[in-house]
């Protein structure tokens, strides 16, 4: 495939335009940080003195604050939370990252999604995570629960071009939210894009998926080792879910594109000597990949500034963003 620059500066340039909806497992990371003091008398386990904590968006709220800071907030996210502490400390980050949280549906029942990572560090050493404590509760939405957020996706979606589905697999996407959000979003001309780990072959009649390499090979049934492979996972997963395209993501060996018609284009990673964090990334190519389709980029084109954005993601520690003048920057060192 050849590839022209201009073309891809071009859809970068535009990423700032589309609307975007995530539905899906919202959540949040809570990065506590302490300085290691010495042993408890207590019990033979660190003392930290308490540095600083960090709120971050993780799960589909991750994809929402990718595509926030590339189109100036012109994101809204669907999911529910709970009455607690921590949906305050999640909107309050919401409102900070400029994401439109106002379809939120508040579930008594249940725990706003949390991962509380702990980590210390010494004055001769880096930082090290000690434990992580996560608070969630796991099981599909309630019915009356359901019903308002199926309400909430059909007053978002008619104004939104395009919508990504975020399933952490916590509960929030049930068959029929799945099933109503990719029918109303067809009706509606709109792009979805699926970010799942399992199940794939339940999303029919999407625009695009994004799973990644081990995802991909639970769902066809067979191990990947070779581009043909590779062919061959695509084409199934196409014929599964009648997608217009499917993005599987390698890792260090790039991505790969298969669109009908045995139509394939193998990308090659744009950054193997500065990995430091890959937390989050999939998510930083699943948001600018729905928002390049969006702009009017075909899957390949779109594939390509995904692996860009991941590639300056990955350089950055825990879940990260980026921005469309870091993206041009980027495209000019390629």
């Amino acid at each position: 495939m050849f590839v022209n620059r201009e073309q891809i500066i071009s859809y970068i340039k535009k990423l700032c335009e589309p609307k975007v909806l995530v539905v899906g497992d919202l959540a949040i990371d809570e990065m506590v940080y302490g300085d290691a003091e010495r042993i408890s008398r207590e019990a033979p386990v660190l003392i930290l003195r308490h540095s600083n904590t960090k709120l971050i968006l993780g799960a589909a709220s991750n994809a929402a604050h990718n595509v926030s800071t590339l189109n100036n907030g012109k994101v809204s996210v669907i999911g529910v939370c709970g009455e607690d502490f921590q949906a305050e400390q999640l909107r309050e980050t919401f409102e900070k990252a400029n994401v439109n949280c106002e379809y939120i549906v508040v579930d008594k029942t249940r725990k706003t999604t949390t991962k509380t990572r702990i980590s210390g560090s010494i004055t001769t050493s880096i930082t090290q995570q000690i434990v992580r404590i996560d608070r969630q509760t796991d099981g599909f939405l309630a019915p009356d629960v359901e019903a308002k957020v199926l309400e909430n996706i059909e007053k978002a979606i008619p104004i939104h071009d395009a919508v990504i589905l975020s399933n952490y697999h916590i509960g929030t996407l049930t068959p029929k939210i799945i099933e109503k959000t990719i029918e109303l979003a067809n009706k509606h001309n709109k792009i979805v894009v699926v970010d799942a780990q399992k199940d794939l072959d339940t999303y029919k009649n999407i625009t695009s998926m994004t799973p990644n390499l081990p995802d991909t090979q639970k769902s066809v049934g067979f191990f990947i080792n070779s581009e043909d492979d590779l062919k061959k996972a695509g084409d199934k997963l196409l014929e599964q879910t009648s997608a217009k395209s499917i993005l599987i993501t390698c890792g260090a060996d790039g991505m790969f594109v298969t669109r009908p018609n045995k139509n394939y284009t193998k990308i090659p990673v744009f950054n193997k000597s500065e990995v430091f964090d890959v937390t989050g990334a999939g998510d930083t190519v699943t948001a600018v990949y729905t928002l390049a389709l969006a702009a009017g980029a075909d899957a390949a084109y779109a594939a390509i500034i995904g692996n860009i954005a991941a590639s300056i993601v990955v350089r950055q520690f825990g879940c990260a963003t980026t921005t469309i003048d870091e993206l041009l920057a980027a495209v000019k060192e390629l």
